[in-house]
This record gives C-alpha cells, structure tokens and sequence, in this order.
C-alpha cells in the first residue's frame, strides 16, 4: 500500500493544479514548495495560473506560514497571475490561508469558490483552460 500523500500537484498546459489533504507540517510545506517549483518553472516568464482543492485540507502548523508566504512571492515574481481556491465555506480555514496568500495586486488576483466548477469557469474566462474538471478525483 502506497503511503497517505498529503498533496497532489500537476500541469495542464498553463494552470498548476493541486490537491491537499490532511494536517501539514513544515515538511510538508517545504516539499510542497519544491514540487510546485519544479512544475512552474517552465511556465517562468509566462502568465499562468493555479487552481487548487483544499477541501480535505485540514490546515497546518503556524510553521507552514512563513514556507507557503515565499512560495507565494517566488510564484508572483515568476508569472503567476490567478489563483483559484476550492474549499467549503470555513473561517478557520480562510483565516490562516489569508495569512499566507494575498488577495490582490497590479498583476495577481486571488478567488476563492465553494464549488470547482465556479473556478474552473473562472480560470476559462481568463483564457486558462484545463482538460482536469474535476480536482476531487485526482491523486
């Protein structure tokens, strides 16, 4: 039996596509970072964009914060320029990814939806099509 993986990351042409489970750690946070990394890199120089599935996330040590916050500004300097969040309603939830991840600036924009369809469409209108329509069945 293969070990619980606690994050699942792909490319579709220029969407970086995820899916987290479970409690994190720094460790996890780290390796997280450096899959994501190695993923976008190609995409470096380029718009792009990231949709991830956090339903069966169930948030990290305050240790995560300082780890997801630079992936965020290395993501930012490198082209990235919508994020589309996919969790049910939680303000516990929503409180520590607002710690993490911005909103907005001059060139990024943050949007968080209830369902994946709602962010998929979203990215779509964007010019941001994935052959993925469905996050939960990944990984």
């Amino acid at each position: 039996m293969a070990p619980y993986s606690k994050f699942t990351l792909w490319r579709d042409g220029n969407i970086i596509l995820a899916k987290a489970n479970g409690s994190w750690n720094r460790f996890t946070a780290e390796d997280y970072a450096s899959q994501f990394k190695a993923l976008a890199m190609p995409l470096a120089g380029e718009n792009w964009a990231h949709i991830v599935y956090l339903d069966n996330w169930q948030l990290g040590a305050p240790d995560i914060e300082p780890v997801v916050k630079d992936l965020v500004n290395w993501c930012l300097r490198h082209g990235l320029r919508y994020t589309a969040q996919v969790y049910c309603p939680s303000m516990i939830k929503q409180y520590q990814l607002n710690r993490m991840i911005i909103d907005s600036t001059s060139g990024f924009e943050k949007r968080v939806y209830p369902n994946q369809q709602d962010a998929f469409a979203w990215l779509a209108s964007l010019g941001f099509n994935s052959q993925c329509q469905d996050l939960s069945r990944a990984g």
